[in-house]
């Protein structure tokens, strides 16, 4: 299974980091743009949908945080050891994919805390929440980077085609 030769590996990649910094904290980016343009009932809006997803993420993470964390852990652990210590290409594609992705969650829980403990609305939410984004968009090219490295290199070291 060779997977950084193969194209749907990368349109996989690109679609997760697509999707992840469209949706900061699960609300739409363009809903944090119009209510910013419109304010109003898009401002409205944008705080109710902030203030469920917020409650939602600290509710799961304060009942089975503990849980998520060690079975993550558990998983990468194990995916980083077939990949990188037995060599299994598949495994180190899926933690390339996978670690950053543990870097977005823990940024999320936090900023979620901190929009929830100093009850942000209006126009410091809408820089708060662009902030986040930033943050997630800079994971996500260091990551891009990072994997289209270990691609190439595996790509170099062995062949498109494999051995």
């Amino acid at each position: 299974m060779r997977s950084f030769s193969n194209l749907w590996y990368w349109i996989a990649l690109a679609a997760v980091w697509s999707q992840t910094s469209r949706y900061v904290l699960g609300v739409p980016y363009d809903m944090i743009q119009r209510a910013g343009r419109h304010g109003g009932e898009a401002e409205i809006d944008l705080e109710d949908m902030v203030r469920i997803n917020c409650n939602r993420l600290l509710y799961v993470a304060g009942v089975s945080g503990l849980w998520i964390v060690g079975f993550g852990a558990m998983l990468m652990t194990g995916l980083a050891m077939l990949g990188f210590y037995y060599d299994v290409e598949f495994a180190q594609a899926v933690f390339l994919l996978g670690a950053p992705m543990i870097v977005v969650g823990a940024l999320s829980v936090n900023s979620a805390r901190v929009i929830r403990d100093t009850a942000l609305s209006g126009q410091p939410l809408r820089k708060f929440m662009h902030r986040h984004r930033i943050m997630t968009q800079f994971v996500g090219m260091i990551a891009i980077f990072v994997t289209a490295l270990w691609g190439m290199y595996q790509n170099m070291t062995y062949g498109a085609l494999g051995q």
